[in-house]
């Protein structure tokens, strides 16, 4: 027996949908929603265009399609989505409900909102596809950073290498190291010093042997310029008065006295002050 898919599909069947179609003109859904000026009708495109939403996420299911048709059936989904988009305004302009508000939300099969990027959407098998199952996979949370005081905890003495030879390894190593190290500069001095002497005279390596070796003449030299230094601090004679401290002091304050009479004080009060101290002997 025949399935009722095919029976719609004869031609009889064809030809008897036609005359019941004949005389009707068929409303074709206008391009722009701006376009409808009823709200009716804005109603009847808007229910239009979520059945042919439901179609094609029904069709998007089936991985077999292949990835260029699932792309395409997906492509036609969210291009259909943007329209119904612009119905609901255009619903809202004319004095309908706000269906972005209350409408029920995009699910997937497993009750969870269609995630997309930015405003994109992928639908069943397309969320499989080459380089979109990384978009829904959640990055690892990254580890949580310690604070200061934990990261105190664990500073001791052992951190700033105060017990470094405790373990009895590092301090022979150490010692070792200096030796050869030390071996090594007294071979590069004598190789050094062999060198000095094959390309000099044997007078400028006494010379150089002896360089802290003292003169007769000039060890007498010096002990006679000390006698003489000794024997000047003892004879020493001031041939220029040499004004005491306490001299000094009083010529400063007589200086600073005068500094401020000249700074304070008038002329007629000076010359008054001046003659007192002529009649008075001072």
């Amino acid at each position: 027996m025949a399935r009722n898919a095919e029976k719609a599909m004869t031609a009889l069947a064809r030809f008897r949908q036609a005359q019941l179609e004949e005389g009707k003109v068929k409303e074709r859904r206008p391009f722009l929603a701006s376009e409808c000026n009823e709200l009716p009708k804005a109603e009847k495109w808007r229910r239009q265009i979520i059945g042919e939403i439901s179609k094609k996420v029904a069709q998007i299911q089936n991985a077999g399609l292949g990835e260029f048709r699932i792309r395409d059936l997906n492509d036609e989904i969210n291009k259909l989505l943007r329209e119904k988009g612009h119905w609901e305004v255009r619903i809202r302009e004319l004095g309908g409900p706000d269906y972005a508000r209350v409408g029920p939300k995009m699910l997937d099969h497993e009750g969870k909102e269609v995630p997309g990027n930015r405003g994109y959407k992928y639908f069943g098998a397309a969320k499989d596809l080459p380089g979109v199952r990384e978009l829904f996979e959640k990055e690892p949370l990254p580890p949580p950073r310690k604070t200061r005081a934990e990261l105190m905890k664990a500073i001791d003495a052992e951190y700033y290498g105060y017990r470094d030879e405790d373990d009895g390894v590092l301090e022979p190593l150490e010692q070792e190291h200096e030796k050869q190290v030390i071996a090594e500069a007294m071979e590069k001095w004598k190789v050094e010093r062999e060198a000095r002497l094959a390309g000099s005279d044997k007078e400028e390596e006494e010379e150089e042997i002896n360089i802290y070796a003292v003169n007769d003449d000039e060890s007498d030299e010096e002990s006679g310029k000390e006698k003489e230094g000794e024997e000047g601090q003892q004879k020493f004679i001031a041939h220029v008065p040499v004004p005491s401290q306490q001299e000094i002091e009083e010529a400063l304050v007589r200086r600073k006295k005068m500094e401020l009479l000249q700074k304070y004080a008038s002329e007629t009060l000076m010359a008054q002050s001046e003659d007192a101290k002529r009649l008075l002997g001072l």
